[in-house]
This record gives C-alpha cells, structure tokens and sequence, in this order.
C-alpha cells in the first residue's frame, strides 16, 4: 500500500508539469550525477498535505544537508542545517528536530548518495522519470519518491520537478516545485532560525 501511494502521488505530481514528451531512459547513475551537480537550488514550492491542505512557499537547497522550507502565511519553518531537520511552530513556540539522515528528505541532500544500495526506478509517464528511495534496514525513516524530466539546461541534463515524502507515521506529503534556479549563492545564515522557546533564567525555579 505504501509503494502505491508513492507511485500514485509522483504520478499526479509528473501529469500536472504537463511534460509528456518521449525521451531516453534515465539510469540511477544519470540521477546521481544530476543530484551530484546540484550544489545549490533555489525554487517556489506547492506542498499539499495528507489531510489535502495546501501550503505554499520558497525553498532553497544546499548541498550537503541544507534546506530551507519558508512558507507564506503558515507560522512555521522546516530547516536543515547539514545535520538536523527542525521543524518550528512559531504560534506554539515549540521546535522539534530529527537528524536528517533519518528522514526522507536524507537522500535528496546526501551529497554522495550511492542510490544503487536504496532507490529504484519506479513506473512514470512518458519522458519523465521517477526513482523511489527508502532504507531497507530502516523502515522507519520513511521513503520518497523523486520525479524528473529531461532539461538540458539543468545540472546533469535532468530537472527536479518535486517529490512525495512518506513520513514515519504513514502520512504522505507532495512538493511541487517551480521557478528554479541552480547554483546560486545563498548564505549560510538562511539554514538557521529564530528559536521561540523561552529562554531559561538562572536561578528561576518553577
């Protein structure tokens, strides 16, 4: 059931880039190299969640293991520094955080991810390409299944158009991406935020 959901959610995501023209089949080895070339990435996102809710934003990328998810009116974050995944909920103060090898997002930041050991190749429509990774020995990470058309003016001659993310609670989560832009600079400063849990005073008891 999982893989299904995977493959249907990626397969909606492909049909509505419109791109149905034929092209050669990609290999694991030309995503690699594609995701290899793409040291920065900077992009509008669409995320729409389990529950149907849709949330727009920007999103910028570097890589190794930096992300950075703004959104437009949600009073939340989701940030990668390179090494942990936090999520901030700014209307409730609170920060949750995972190391980012553990989520599904960990294969598209690796930066030398040997894909041959934990993605496939899964069924797309015609003159795109998807590739379904997951951690055999880890199920609890979750999964992603990437989507990619042919774009000889991206990195690698291949272009990320999104993914949908299986998280470890069984609930998927569609990105969409548009506008993008590869290897620019973005500043170190946009992988960190603002903390807004209250800050301990020395002595304070409660």
């Amino acid at each position: 059931m999982n893989n299904l959901r995977l493959c249907l959610g990626v397969a909606a995501l492909l049909f509505a880039t419109g791109a149905v023209r034929a092209a050669p089949a990609a290999s694991l080895d030309q995503v690699r190299a594609s995701l290899r070339a793409t040291t920065t990435m900077t992009a509008d996102f669409v995320q729409t969640a389990a529950n149907g809710s849709v949330q727009t934003g920007t999103l910028s990328l570097a890589r190794p293991g930096k992300i950075r998810f703004q959104y437009t009116k949600a009073p939340i974050l989701v940030v990668a520094n390179g090494n942990w995944l936090s999520f901030i909920d700014y209307e409730v103060s609170q920060v949750s955080r995972w190391p980012i090898r553990n989520t599904p997002l960990g294969v598209l930041l690796n930066d030398d991810a040997d894909l041959s050991r934990f993605a496939r190749l899964v069924d797309a429509p015609p003159g795109l390409i998807a590739v379904e990774a997951r951690d055999p020995k880890h199920p609890e990470y979750g999964a992603i299944t990437m989507g990619f058309k042919t774009d000889t003016a991206a990195p690698g001659g291949l272009r990320l158009l999104g993914w949908t993310a299986l998280d470890a609670q069984n609930n998927l989560t569609e990105v969409r991406l548009d506008n993008i832009r590869y290897n620019v600079s973005i500043p170190n400063a946009r992988f960190t935020f603002r903390d807004p849990r209250p800050k301990a005073v020395p002595g304070k008891t409660h």
